[in-house]
């Protein structure tokens, strides 16, 4: 009796699984739900993890995580099944399954990647969703935290918050952004300036591996442990989780914003800053974000520059400093407002400061339709050049365009660059970083504002680094390059890359 009901369980969990799948699956698609049913072995575990097509909640699961909403239309190629584990040995069987029969796995933390690459593939696919490995435990004894990687950066900060003023992360601003993406293709933030990146402060990592192997640092390697701090996610395993080293901040930090536009000299004060921002004291950063606004003349345009700052700092030491450093911006202290360094970050994300308890809302960033790119700047532009791309943002595609310029010395100088896998480190004055967006209902107009982005992109080349010409990991851009779209590629051929 005892064999029966042994032999019967697995054939019972075939019939749920082929109910809810259909008659009609793919080979492979039936021969890997098969094995990732008779994995998971527990009926009521399978529907709380596996979602196949015709599952009433599977579009639901696959939109949550979705920002860039040009991946998320009928034509947009879907994952036969999405994965959300609950627990490790989940993770480990998707792996095995999918390995076995040949689908292609898409890892996805925040759902954020810039080509939707965390989830969509040309070839057949599953996704396997973080979204419940999501756990935060801070230690401020030891200045030190585990986070999951299907946590988001608002859920870190938060965390961090919670416990106490004078401790922060130098990682990004956007609080939907998930931790896994980020981390593995380096992370920059407002404190970039002071501490580096997020990569920089990775101080161990559980990762599990093509074979299902669960590895930290020791066990991994420092060659492996290396590749995953920077070199990109869906890449070399799956980070579980990453222990991170905390650093220290003041209990009050000063942020400020000042807006300049082209009747108020902006291509001269633009230009000025290319020469002071990458010098100012390690804890002053000033970044730059340009976008098209409103003229003060009845139904005109004009493009408006913004200055926005963190200075580790009170308010009283921050206006002096660039005063002396930085006359031409004309700052006042109406311009400053005294906080903490978690709601700085909210300043910065332009969310509203109510409440820390934003930096939990998935939803506080807005979900858009966008193309983006981005570039390292070693050399000043000169004010021609400055007028050219600022003209450009008179354009009618650009309505829904912006540009920011993220100032690097300080830290970044320190660093060499074959310390980690991102090397964009001494002798870059700034990251670039373009994006352009459209309405849902110009979806079929779409070319033109991509167009648009090309041509930005192009003028750009002649200011920016060369030989080769850099770009951000994090900030995907498939215009570069990629490899065959078949998913199968020679290490002869995808070596281009590293040769590059």
């Amino acid at each position: 009796m005892k064999f029966l009901q042994y032999s019967v369980l697995p054939f019972l969990l075939v019939v749920v699984i082929l109910s809810l799948s259909g008659a009609t699956l793919a080979h492979s698609h039936g021969d890997f739900l098969l094995c990732l049913s008779l994995h998971l072995a527990n009926s009521s575990t399978i529907s709380k993890v596996i979602y196949m097509r015709n599952n009433p909640s599977y579009s639901s699961v696959l939109n949550a995580s979705i920002q860039n909403t040009r991946f998320s239309t009928p034509a947009t190629p879907k994952p036969l099944a999405i994965i959300t584990p609950l627990k490790t040995s989940h993770i480990q069987s998707t792996i095995y399954c999918s390995k076995k029969h040949g689908l292609q796995l898409r890892i996805r933390s925040g759902g954020h990647d810039f080509e939707g690459l965390s989830y969509v593939s040309e070839v057949p696919f599953v996704i396997l969703d973080l979204l419940n490995f999501r756990a935060v435990k801070v230690d401020t004894k030891n200045k030190v935290a585990w986070v999951q990687s299907g946590a988001t950066l608002g859920e870190l900060y938060y965390g961090i918050a919670a416990k106490t003023k004078t401790l922060a992360f130098p990682a990004g601003i956007c609080p939907t952004v998930g931790i896994g993406g980020h981390f593995s293709g380096g992370g920059y933030g407002i404190l970039i300036r002071k501490y580096g990146l997020a990569a920089d402060h990775i101080i161990d990592a559980q990762l599990i591996d093509a074979n299902g192997r669960i590895l930290n640092r020791k066990s991994m390697g420092e060659d492996l442990f290396w590749a995953i701090r920077g070199g990109g996610g869906n890449t070399f395993g799956i980070v579980l989780a990453w222990k991170i080293k905390l650093v220290p901040v003041p209990a009050v930090v000063t942020v400020f914003t000042v807006n300049k536009n082209l009747e108020q000299n902006v291509t001269k004060i633009l230009h000025r800053w290319q020469y002071i921002a990458h010098k100012l004291p390690d804890d002053l950063y000033v970044d730059v974000g340009i976008t098209k606004v409103s003229s003060s003349q009845a139904g005109k345009k004009t493009v408006q520059v913004a200055f926005i700052a963190l200075f580790l700092g009170g308010v009283d030491e921050l206006i002096p400093l660039v005063q002396e450093r930085f006359p031409e911006l004309g700052l006042a202290k109406e311009n400053c407002s005294e906080m903490s360094w978690a709601e700085s970050v909210l300043y910065f994300g332009r969310a509203p400061r109510k409440s820390l308890d934003i930096l939990l809302d998935k939803n506080v960033v807005p979900r858009t339709i966008f193309k983006a790119k981005s570039d390292y700047v070693k050399e000043p532009i000169p004010e021609s050049g400055i007028e050219g791309f600022l003209s450009m943002f008179l354009e009618k595609e650009a309505d829904f365009a912006a540009m920011l310029m993220v100032p690097f010395g300080g830290k970044m100088e320190e660093i060499p660059e074959n310390e980690l896998p991102y090397p964009h480190r001494a002798g870059n004055l700034f990251q670039a970083s373009y994006i352009v967006g459209w309405r849902k209902e110009e979806n079929a107009e779409s070319g033109k504002y991509i167009s648009w982005i090309r041509r930005f992109y192009s003028y750009m080349a002649t200011y920016v680094s060369k030989s080769p010409r850099e770009a951000y990991f994090n900030y995907r851009d498939l215009d570069i390059g990629s490899n065959n779209i078949s998913g199968y590629t020679s290490y002869q051929q995808a070596s281009i890359w590293g040769f590059k």
